[in-house]
């Protein structure tokens, strides 16, 4: 029992001296570096989206994805409506973020009525409407691109499109495929 006791005297001493266990090594911060949209090309349908059920679009020969057999179709079908995909993002404290996509239109219209809303909603800034398409968009595949600056903090980023046309002003149809969010 007196060995024990011993024992148990000189472990306290060695915690006291040493200043309890010992620390593990600090967290890493989180990198700021790569992409983090889920599901960026829509190859895995909808997952990481929040999207209607005919948006996602795979495997039309006659109007290819981007990259990969997928991508997002809104608006072109000539009745009074709109579309809404959407995915966010976790931005990590002192990252910059790059939005990426590319998108085509193909219409019949012959001014501004069907349009396509991107926008960007970061945790503490109001949200924009980075970019407003129209019939006059490009048919073939454009990408476009806008940085965010970093933060101090962790921010919540949402990256929406949203389609909406009224009938019997033509049909838009507005494809969107590789989007990314890129972290620096």
């Amino acid at each position: 029992m007196r060995k024990l006791v011993t024992v148990v005297a000189a472990i306290a001493g060695l915690v006291l001296v040493t200043g309890g266990a010992a620390a593990g090594p600090a967290a890493a911060a989180a990198p700021c570096s790569g992409q983090v949209v889920p599901n960026p090309s829509f190859e895995r349908g909808a997952t990481g989206w929040t999207a209607g059920p005919r948006i996602i679009v795979v495997a039309d020969s006659a109007r290819p994805a981007h990259t990969g057999r997928a991508y997002a179709a809104l608006a072109g079908l000539d009745v009074t409506h709109s579309d809404l995909i959407r995915t966010t993002v976790t931005v990590p404290a002192n990252c910059a973020l790059t939005l990426g996509f590319w998108t085509r239109a193909t219409t019949t219209e012959t001014m501004r009525g069907d349009y396509l809303n991107v926008g960007l909603s970061v945790t503490g800034v109001p949200p924009k409407t980075i970019y407003s398409f129209a019939y006059d968009h490009p048919q073939q595949w454009t990408q476009h691109t806008t940085t965010w600056s970093a933060a101090a903090t962790e921010r919540s980023a949402i990256v929406s499109f949203v389609a909406a046309e009224s009938a019997g002003s033509g049909v838009t149809a507005f494809d969107v495929d590789d989007v990314t969010v890129t972290l620096s």
